[in-house]
């Protein structure tokens, strides 16, 4: 239509302009004589206007050429409007093959560790960690914490795929690999407000447990929420739910550089092995697990709180898990235990609920999560493992300062306190252990790419690794004490 139009404009001015630059003339003729003349007069009659032949004749040959030249230039533009199209039609289709919607990130973690006091002292456990940094035990050391690589995309408008493999360091191995995530999202809406996720994925049981260590500011989750889904990660079936206002406000902090836990739902609910990260179930319970939070923004109580977002919620979770015994160990007090615990008929059942409340720093900054619940544990008096209370959790506050020594860099200090009474399920013979520890640090955010962690921590916690000493004395149960300083150099990718 477009092509037309201009066509006719052009034929148009080019047909006004050959018709006036024409030779024509006026003829008038006298009534008496009959004679004709160019000029009006009295007595002349108006025969009409002329034009010479040859000139109308040479307009005529230039109006047809023109209409060829317009005729093979419409042809040229519907061949190119046929190729775009056909360019158009081609990148479509490129675009609904699966490598071109894949993302590829990720992130690498290199800690050093120092240990300033209460580390091999004669008679005495050392300071180790089960559940945080594998690293803190023996030396102070340089350590791989993360090297991760995520896989994400859409494979569609309703299903999209998420992997993530890790390459760090673990147990005193510097070779290891292991399949952290791999799960789909399968939605039923465009929006993907209710979706179920299925695969390997973190278990939506806490805040911090969901928070991607890429963004958290303490180095290590607090063990007593941890310790209930060890790796944070299962094997089993999600459904979530998150209105899309709510998606929203978390893609819109997650934009002023604050760090949520990502989008597990307003609710949620699933089941799952219970087994822990990467390992086979173990009985014929799986577990049940249902977390609900939600985002409120605070500018309803005056202009003090304008853009403050409070999130708080929920969790609870049940199951059976098997404990991993050991045949032989020796106890704190240096008792050696020649056959595995027994576990009486409930021994393997766990029970827990927890909240939490989270104020975003913008910029002071407030996170605390605390949970109850009974959960499998080791007796050593009587050798078995049964059923026990657990209780704790964590405070945190922070601060955040944009534009930290006048460059674009933030830097967001923070004090956090945790405790914990309770078994790790996850440790040998599910130790049960007392957690005292203090961190305070900071993180600075000096570019996208690049952040660095130092902490001062203050632990005072039970070591559930099995070990025993030249004297005869144990590790095992043993409660140690110590103060380390902690680094972390992150990049992200």
């Amino acid at each position: 239509m477009k092509l037309t139009k201009m066509k006719l404009a052009i034929i148009s001015v080019l047909g006004f302009s050959l018709s006036t630059s024409a030779l024509a003339i006026d003829l008038y003729m006298d009534s008496e004589t009959k004679q004709l003349f160019a000029e009006d007069g009295p007595g002349r009659i108006k025969l009409g206007t002329f034009e010479k032949v040859e000139e109308k004749t040479k307009q005529n040959e230039e109006m047809a050429e023109i209409r060829n030249d317009l005729k093979n230039k419409e042809k040229d533009f519907k061949e190119l409007e046929q190729n775009v199209v056909a360019v158009r039609e081609a990148n479509a289709k490129n675009d609904e093959k699966w490598f071109n919607k894949i993302n590829l990130r990720g992130y690498t973690q290199l800690r050093y560790n120092q240990k300033l006091t209460g580390d091999r002292v004669a008679g005495q456990p050392e300071l180790r960690s089960d559940q945080g940094d594998k690293s803190i035990r023996d030396n102070s050391n340089f350590s791989f914490r993360r090297v991760r690589l995520v896989f994400s995309g859409d494979i569609n408008e309703y299903v999209s795929l998420y992997i993530q493999p890790d390459f760090a360091t673990t147990n005193g191995d510097q070779n290891f690999a292991q399949l952290r995530d791999a799960y789909a999202d399968l939605a039923f809406d465009k929006s993907h407000e209710y979706r179920i996720r299925a695969g390997q994925s973190k278990v939506p049981f806490g805040w911090e447990n969901l928070q991607s260590s890429q963004n958290r500011l303490s180095l290590d989750r607090a063990d007593a929420l941890n310790s209930a889904v060890p790796s944070e990660r299962d094997l089993g079936l999600f459904a979530y739910w998150s209105p899309t206002h709510v998606q929203k406000l978390w893609k819109d902090l997650s934009l002023k550089g604050l760090k949520t836990s990502g989008d597990y739902g307003v609710l949620g609910f699933g089941v799952y092995n219970g087994q822990s990260l990467n390992k086979d179930e173990q009985n014929d319970d799986l577990y049940m697990v249902a977390h609900a939070t939600y985002p409120i923004e605070l500018d309803f109580l005056g202009s003090t709180f304008n853009g403050q977002v409070l999130e708080i919620g929920a969790d609870a979770i049940s199951g059976k898990f098997n404990v991993n015994s050991l045949s032989k160990y020796t106890t704190s007090d240096g008792i050696v235990r020649t056959s595995a615990p027994k576990q009486d008929k409930k021994g393997n059942s766990e029970d827990r609920a927890a909240i939490h409340a989270i104020l975003f720093p913008q910029p002071f900054g407030f996170q605390a999560e605390w949970n109850w619940g009974k959960g499998p544990a080791l007796n050593v008096e009587d050798n078995i493992i049964e059923r026990k209370s657990l209780r704790g959790g964590y405070v945190q506050a922070m601060y955040k300062i944009d534009k930290v020594l006048g460059t674009q860099g933030t830097l967001i200090p923070f004090i956090k306190w945790q405790h914990y009474d309770g078994p790790h399920k996850g440790a040998a013979n599910a130790a049960y252990t007392h957690v005292e520890e203090i961190d305070f640090g900071f993180e600075w955010q000096m570019m996208k790419a690049l952040e660095l962690v130092m902490t001062y921590t203050m632990m005072d916690r039970t070591n559930t690794v099995n070990s025993v000493r030249s004297d005869g004395t144990s590790d095992f149960l043993g409660q140690a004490s110590g103060d380390l300083l902690r680094t972390q150099l992150q990049w992200n990718y």
